[in-house]
């Protein structure tokens, strides 16, 4: 180009005509300029020493260095923030934070440097003694701020314009430091009470992190003010009770009751008071606002997206697109909010479309302490506890938990930081433990330095009410009136300032009255008319114009547009389809999450379809369940993050929330549900007995023995079928398309909410005899039992074997290629409720048959036996005259071997040994 610009005839004509355009397009130079020349000029200049700065050198320096001491204060001033209420550590040596570092003296103080981005100040100028005081009383006093690490420079100037115009300092009136007061008052009092009233009795206490309360409050406040209408909290047990009684208003008088052993309701296993959950109808400056206490197993953190999943559906309830009218708080201990895997889990769907709440506000009370560790040094890795939270860019406030103004000035910040950009906000309050672990726990022990420091310490409330008397806000005598007007509240059973709205009611609350004390039946009416099975298969196989499928979608559509005509018999992946299109169709939302659930793990779902021609990757996807009609129940399926836990706790908490939708988790192997074996223990097996909370929840499991080795094998019935128990939850294994077509309906139709387990299919989603006609659909329902379904004589039926899922194809497969006639297939569809009629008329088809086989693929110590064999479900129905006998794998270790061929010969064996000779 430089050549053309010294002679256009220099260089090639194809380039010389290029060259030509450019100089001719609007707002090009009249004539453009060589840079070469221009660069050789400067570097002569240079050469002769003829080159000088615009802008002397030290002045320069000392600028640069000024903004990089602000930056430092901002980044790392947390390190030197007054945080430890204990005052156990001493101040550690950062050498950026020392003006030194930048080579300023103490003859710089008084110089003049520009503030940069830095707010606070009047003008864009300051001395370095006046930045130096600024910078460390908004990031080294009571508040110590981490957010530099966030990507978005809007959200750090957010931050920043906040806490530095006001140095970190809150400036409130005298009415509101007397409300912080009384909340801190409030909290000690109520724990100091029941110290007394009620004696080494565990309660969990919160002495030493009262500021809490204070926290609690804001949230309530601000996010009141801000437009929520219902807060959701999960919290373990440490400070439970303070919260129930002076955050949500629960009275005290009910609390005795439960310290004195007595129970509100009569629940066949019911639990300790410090994991009992409540909800009330409180004020706040925007209007009342509903208040929700998750209830909590002992297990720590599990809760949370328990609470993540119970937002997420009253936020789709309230059609809530801002996130604004429902709010989630979880509270954390501090070695438990680090040590939880569950929470990584959490935060790494935090933002995803289907599990994303707009943010959670995560308050975390560090005790410094942990459990009962005793050195440091094993407490964690990482500097902080809250560091766990960088992976979403979360901004942290740490605040020291014996100045509660500064606890209520950053939990404020955080509510109007959720509220501004959707996403989680960290207050970790860093406090003590006044008592141990519980009540009855000495942790002089073993930590003896940190305890002797708590028996000097005159608590939270003694040093803010010390303050605000010497500041002159209140009268000597009136912090200790005060806690005697509470304790004389509290000896009436009252609470001093009661925040409950009496009589308060919602649109949007769910009446779950229907679904109460109904009794247990298998029975419901979920077939529909032939001409609705077509018209939905018609809206499940319509494909808009331009959208192109894969051409193996593109055949399993057309199969399915055949199926819904008569031409085909239904497949599993059509029944499935149909079951929620018939749910939506009247009016019921469809929720389904988990790994590859849009497709199908095995490829037989396809809910959703892709356009192969899409040139946008968030472009080009049809969900044909989305539009069956107008005015339909919602229909909303996700792909999950690769987690279990975290993904299953959310939907359990979705369900509990919204008792009118059928909500799915699947796993991508039934084998992966142990990664969420405690949701399963602690929440959704046990969460009726032990809090009244019922929940409709439905887990889809694949199993089935198909040599794909130990983990891809097994769901783990055994499991699953040991925890079944007073109508806790449904376990079933249906075998063809009608079976999984009805049981999804009657889910619904059922004025009945229980959990519903099913063990479903691998193999059998595309099996030749895995298939159903339209009548099965039409004028069916769900069979808890399949009787023999060929025709035998049933006087020469000798032997009856039971079985569940696909093994019962391979069986009649083997009974087929060898001729038996002696010998009846009967299916077992439902083991709990164990449907003891519907097994008892199958069986007494063959008055003749002596010996009754349970034949199972699954090893002999896992799988149902043992528990059909311990409940006597089996011998109650075939009484003393029959025989029962097991066919199954040799009892394991592990669930299925890894060798395909040792596999195929273990099958070979099960199949042959239900027909032949079997030892006792």
């Amino acid at each position: 180009y430089e050549n053309y610009l010294a002679d256009p005839n220099s260089v090639d004509e194809k380039w010389r005509e290029y060259f030509d355009r450019l100089q001719a397009q609007a707002g090009a130079a009249v004539r453009d300029v060589a840079h070469s020349p221009v660069i050789e000029a400067f570097a002569q200049m240079a050469r002769q020493g003829r080159a000088r700065s615009v802008v002397q050198g030290e002045p320069d320096k000392g600028q640069v260095s000024t903004l990089q001491l602000i930056n430092a204060y901002r980044f790392l001033g947390n390190r030197w923030a007054n945080l430890d209420p204990l005052k156990r550590t001493e101040r550690p040596e950062i050498a950026e934070l020392e003006p030194s570092y930048y080579g300023f003296t103490e003859a710089d103080l008084n110089k003049s440097f520009n503030v940069g981005s830095f707010h606070g100040f009047s003008s864009d100028h300051a001395t370095l003694r006046e930045i130096l005081e600024a910078l460390r009383q908004t990031y080294c006093g009571s508040i110590g701020s981490e957010y530099m690490y966030m990507a978005d420079i809007q959200q750090k100037r957010w931050i920043q314009s906040r806490l530095e115009s006001i140095r970190g300092t809150p400036r409130f009136s005298v009415e509101m430091k007397k409300r912080v007061l009384e909340r801190v008052t409030a909290a000690e009092s109520l724990e100091r009470y029941l110290h007394t009233k009620y004696v080494g009795q565990k309660r969990f206490s919160l002495e030493g992190g009262e500021s809490m309360i204070v926290a609690m409050d804001e949230i309530i406040r601000v996010g009141g003010s801000l437009g929520a209408q219902e807060i959701v909290i999960g919290m373990a047990h440490r400070g439970r009770l303070n919260v129930l009684v002076n955050t949500l208003g629960k009275s005290p008088s009910m609390l005795f009751s439960e310290f004195e052993g007595k129970s509100a309701q009569d629940l066949s296993s019911g639990d300790v008071k410090y994991h009992m959950g409540f909800s009330s109808d409180v004020m706040s400056p925007g209007g009342p606002v509903h208040l929700t206490l998750a209830f909590n197993p002992s297990h720590l953190e599990i809760i949370n997206p328990v609470v993540a999943g119970s937002v997420y559906a009253r936020q789709l309830r309230r059609e809530d697109a801002e996130k604004k009218q429902v709010l989630g708080v979880l509270i954390h201990g501090d070695a438990a909010v680090a040590g939880q895997g569950v929470n990584q889990e959490m935060l790494n769907f935090s933002q995803t479309r289907g599990y994303g709440t707009g943010g959670t506000i995560h308050i975390v009370v560090n005790n410094q302490i942990g459990f009962t560790t005793s050195d440091p040094r094993d407490y964690r890795s990482s500097l902080y506890c809250t560091d766990i939270f960088k992976m979403v860019e979360a901004p942290i406030f740490h605040v020291n938990g014996d100045d509660p103004e500064a606890v209520a000035l950053v939990t404020a910040l955080a509510v109007e930081f959720r509220n501004e950009f959707k996403k989680d906000v960290v207050v970790d309050i860093i406090c003590y433990r006044k008592l141990g672990h519980n009540e009855q726990d000495e942790p002089m022990v073993t930590q003896p330095l940190m305890y002797r420091k708590v028996s000097q310490h005159p608590g939270t409330r003694k040093i803010y009410a010390d303050r605000l008397v010497a500041e002159g806000t209140l009268q000597a005598d009136e912090p200790d009136d005060l806690i005697r007007e509470y304790r004389e509240h509290l000896d009436r059973g009252e609470l001093l300032y009661n925040p409950v709205l009496s009589g308060h009611s919602s649109k949007y609350a769910v009446d779950w009255t229907p679904f109460l004390k109904q009794p247990y039946t298998d029975e419901a009416d979920t077939a529909i008319p032939v001409q609705e099975i077509r018209r939905l298969s018609e809206r499940l196989t319509a494909i808009p114009a331009d959208f192109t499928l894969h051409s193996r979608v593109k055949k399993i559509i057309a199969d399915r547009e055949a199926m819904g005509k008569g031409e085909l018999p239904f497949d599993w992946g059509m029944g499935e389809n149909l079951a929620y299109a018939s749910l939506v169709a009247q009016g019921f939302g469809v929720r389904i999450s988990g790994e590859d659930v849009g497709r199908g793990t095995f490829f037989h779902r396809h809910a959703v379809l892709h356009d192969q021609k899409r040139e946008r990757w968030d472009h080009g996807v049809h969900v044909p369940l989305k539009h069956i009609q107008d005015g339909q129940g919602g229909f909303h399926i996700y792909d999950s993050v690769l987690s279990e836990e975290a993904v299953m706790a959310f939907e359990y908490g979705y369900a509990t929330a919204e008792p009118n939708q059928l909500v799915v988790w699947e796993a991508q192997f039934g084998d992966f549900v142990n990664g969420a074996q405690v949701v399963l223990d602690q929440f959704i097996s046990s969460g009726e007995a032990k809090w009244g909370r019922q929940c409709g929840l439905t887990l889809m499991l694949p199993h089935g023995f198909e040599g794909q080795g130990p983990e891809h094998s097994s769901a783990r019935l055994e499991r699953i079928i040991n925890n079944a128990a007073e109508h806790n939850w449904q376990v079933c294994v249906p075998t063809n398309p009608s079976q999984i077509f009805h049981l999804l309906r009657r889910q619904m139709i059922r004025k009945l909410r229980k959990p519903l387990v099913i063990i479903t299919p691998k193999s059998l989603l595309r099996h030749k005899e895995a298939i159903s006609s339209l009548e099965d659909l039409s004028k069916g329902r769900f069979l808890t039992v399949i009787g023999e379904t060929e025709k035998l004589d049933p006087k020469k039926v000798k032997r009856v074997v039971l079985c569940q899922g696909k093994i019962y194809y391979e069986l009649l497969a083997h009974r087929r290629e060898q001729g038996i006639k002696d010998t009846a297939l009967i299916r077992i569809e439902q083991l709990y409720p164990f449907p003891s009629e519907a097994f008892a008329e199958a069986i007494d088809a063959f008055p003749n048959a002596k010996e009754v086989v349970w034949c199972q693929e699954e090893p002999r110590n896992q799988g149902a036996w043992y528990w059909l064999a311990s409940r006597q479900h089996l011998m109650n129905v075939l009484g003393p005259k029959r025989k029962l006998l097991l066919v199954s794998r040799p009892a394991a270790a592990a669930p299925a071997v890894g060798y395909y061929a040792k596999h195929n010969q273990q099958q070979k064996e099960v199949i042959e040994n239900a027909f032949g000779p079997i030892k006792d």
